[in-house]
């Protein structure tokens, strides 16, 4: 029985930030209620569309801002995905919210429709940075969300954090840190900026507007940001997250995301959202207007016997890639290794493949083992500290 986790996405932003290059749109507000219609639908027609139950373990409205829904139009969602699904009691269900678009009351609204984890774009504890960014918080807001969170009853709370900004020192690096961590999280993500293109930052340092970001100063900034959690009680599960250990919980990694990175079923809902399932890799159309026109053609397919086998494509869906063996293969190589203490298991890839890692992957993972990227620990197969640094070039080797 697969477990599938469900993100959800939300495109609409207050204002597009200045590094973004995410399927995000400022001031299609308007759009919303149509919007939340148009992915109910969605989970109706995915249902209605196979012949077995969905169970969900892990929900994550994902954006864009999230934030912005009216805890009404949350409440109607997640109505619709328990109407029609099958959830875990124990599902992990996040909100990303951006600080100074919440306040109390609705997190407390929040909480009570069953939003047990918040994620929150710290990115910085300076002024000069977020401005740059284009960020439209500052880190009262931060300090309020996080105390509002925790007053509502969401104690599970993710902070993320940017570095490698152009022009940011390894001192304001640290103060960014230091700031974070006194909220005491249970989660973090630290993130170094990319300068994606079509962005407005990525034109303004090709004009020479902007500094370029350094990418060695990025280096030395994601392994101080590595010493600092691990000195502040936070363990590294995975590149680029660490998480609190809690008694009788465990490791408070985020599991909606474990479920991309075990290369597992999950489904996406919304404009331009990802899934995989059945063998297939779909993403719908991009556009708000167009994704909510699609779905308003769609109909429920009430005939078992009439039920397609193209699941999880939907009436949203623009690009459908099939995914053999040898990909799959390849995509859990990938993404597994990306968990620094998890790696890849050879037994769980035995278990899963029906042959043996080394048989597949031999010359490759001697290689990366001459080079110090790669370890062995035991069975599992894994990132040296090197390594992690130099990620992308270990899963180029396994494309």
């Amino acid at each position: 029985m697969d477990e599938y986790g469900l993100y959800l996405h939300i495109p609409f932003c207050q204002h597009r930030c200045a590094y973004c290059d995410f399927n995000t749109y400022a001031g299609l507000e308007h759009l919303i209620t149509e919007y939340v219609e148009a992915l109910c639908r969605e989970v109706k027609y995915l249902s209605a569309y196979t012949q077995d139950q969905i169970f969900v373990r892990t929900i994550f409205f994902g954006g864009g801002t999230p934030s912005l829904l009216p805890e009404q139009q949350v409440e109607k969602i997640l109505a619709n995905i328990h109407d029609r699904f099958v959830v875990s009691a124990a599902a992990e269900i996040t909100l990303e919210a951006n600080p100074g678009t919440v306040n109390l009351a609705y997190l407390r609204n929040l909480s009570s429709l069953g939003i047990n984890r918040l994620s929150f774009g710290m990115q910085s504890a300076h002024f000069a940075e977020l401005q740059m960014l284009e960020r439209t918080h500052g880190n009262v807001d931060v300090v309020n969300g996080v105390q509002w969170a925790r007053m509502a009853g969401i104690e599970n709370i993710n902070l993320d954090l940017m570095f490698g900004l152009p022009d940011q020192s390894v001192e304001t690096w640290e103060k960014s840190l230091r700031m974070a961590c006194k909220l005491e999280p249970s989660h973090f993500s630290l993130y170094a900026l990319t300068l994606e293109h079509g962005t407005p930052m990525q034109a303004w340092v090709a004009r020479g507007l902007m500094s370029k970001p350094d990418s060695d100063v990025a280096a030395e900034m994601y392994e101080l940001g590595s010493e600092f959690m691990q000195t502040h009680g936070y363990q590294q599960y995975e590149i680029s997250n660490w998480a609190k250990w809690e008694e009788g919980k465990g490791l408070l990694s985020c599991q909606h995301n474990l479920q991309y990175w075990r290369n597992l079923a999950y489904l996406g809902l919304g404009a331009g959202a990802h899934g995989y399932a059945n063998n297939m890799r779909v993403a719908n159309v991009l556009a708000p207007a167009q994704y909510i026109s699609k779905m308003s053609l769609s109909n429920e397919r009430r005939n078992p016997a009439d039920v397609p086998q193209d699941f999880p494509k939907t009436p949203a869906t623009s690009n459908i890639n099939p995914v053999n063996k040898e990909t799959e293969m390849g995509e859990t190589m990938m993404m597994g290794l990306r968990l620094v203490q998890e790696g890849v298991s050879q037994e769980t890839f035995f278990n899963r493949f029906g042959v043996a890692l080394v048989d597949v992957y031999g010359p490759e993972i001697k290689i990366l083992l001459q080079q110090g990227l790669l370890e062995w620990q035991g069975d599992i197969l894994r990132l040296t500290a090197h390594g992690r640094l130099l990620g992308n070039q270990v899963f180029l080797k396994f494309i």
